[in-house]
């Protein structure tokens, strides 16, 4: 049976071409090819021995998740589709600014941790994206977009924002996130690569002691009444156990801050008294917010807070010394 080596990041690699009784620069040379060169046939790849390109394609193979559908919005966003099997399917979107290019990458095929202004969570969970599924997010979308190998990086930051909870499938997560960093694959920064998660506390000290990268944290409300009832996996780790897990993330972390996501809900979190919990609930914590404007669903039971009141908590949060911002608003014509 084939193996799939966009499952590999390079120990993995290496690992596997010793197996078929190959040396380790191997490795290196083949993912050069694949995630570099975003080469997925073996006879192309000529600086290869001639013998091991024609013994390859009988063991392995590059198969990245195919494009169900490519979807260009009208302010430059690009959404696709991409198929993972048994009628599942997941969304990476990429978003241009003049600075950079930022693709956000899903890690689930649904989501079991039910948010409450989540409309993933409310599709329900069907399973944990392979590593091939994470990172042939990034190899389909580095080809769709035009990369050419020496050419100017057209993906310069990916941030793991997508359907589902990456820590809650950590151990295909870290080979992923490993060849997004590896100046053998995609070389990006470890700033540059960011991991989103609502708080699993254990993965979240496994990430920082195994692949640290930029943290954000969806923490969406400021008090634990609240939080257990839009983020339910408060319930399990609490806002003082969350906040000590920051502490900690910080020790290692590429940048000397977390980011806190926030959605604004109309009436539910977006007080001025809400904005001053959060300012003595982070108090110990370096940290920067972002505003994110509720993206309605039907049937979801929330609104989108009104501009003026996103305005008047973000300066609550300035005037207490934390960098805030507000997310624009991106893509609506594609969903």
């Amino acid at each position: 049976m084939s193996v799939n080596l966009l499952d590999f990041d390079a120990e993995g690699l290496t690992a596997w071409f010793a197996q078929q009784g190959e040396k380790p620069f191997r490795a290196r040379q083949v993912l050069r090819w694949i995630h570099q060169r975003g080469e997925c046939d073996f006879k192309a790849m000529t600086d290869i021995a001639k013998s091991l390109r024609e013994k390859l394609p009988a063991l392995a193979a590059v198969s990245p998740p195919p494009t169900v559908s490519d979807t260009l919005s009208d302010d430059g966003t690009r959404k696709f589709l991409f198929d993972v099997g048994n009628h599942n399917a997941v969304e990476t979107v990429f978003i241009p600014e003049d600075d950079r290019g930022t693709l956000c990458v899903s890690s689930q095929a649904g989501c079991a941790l039910e948010c409450a202004f989540c409309s993933t969570g409310r599709q329900g969970f069907n399973r944990n994206l392979n590593t091939a599924e994470i990172i042939g997010q990034l190899w389909q979308a580095n080809r769709a977009l035009g990369f050419q190998p020496g050419g100017e990086r057209i993906i310069s930051n990916v941030v793991l924002m997508g359907m589902g909870e990456p820590l809650a499938n950590i151990d295909n997560l870290l080979p992923a996130l490993r060849l997004m960093l590896d100046d053998n694959a995609y070389g990006l920064s470890r700033r540059r690569v960011t991991v989103s998660t609502s708080g699993i506390v254990p993965a979240m000290d496994r990430l920082s002691e195994s692949c640290p990268v930029a943290l954000a944290v969806s923490l969406h409300a400021p008090t634990d009444g609240l939080r257990d009832k839009l983020v339910p996996i408060n319930r399990k780790y609490p806002l003082a156990a969350l906040m000590a897990a920051c502490q900690r993330y910080l020790v290692h972390a590429p940048r000397d801050f977390i980011t806190f996501e926030y959605v604004m809900l109309d009436g539910v979190n977006d007080s001025d008294a809400d904005a001053r919990a959060l300012l003595h609930l982070v108090r110990d914590v370096p940290c920067k917010f972002n505003l994110i404007p509720f993206n309605p669903f039907p049937d979801s039971g929330f609104h989108r807070s009104p501009a003026e009141r996103v305005r008047r908590f973000a300066a609550i949060l300035i005037s207490g010394g934390i960098v805030t911002t507000t997310r624009k608003t991106r893509g609506d014509d594609i969903d």
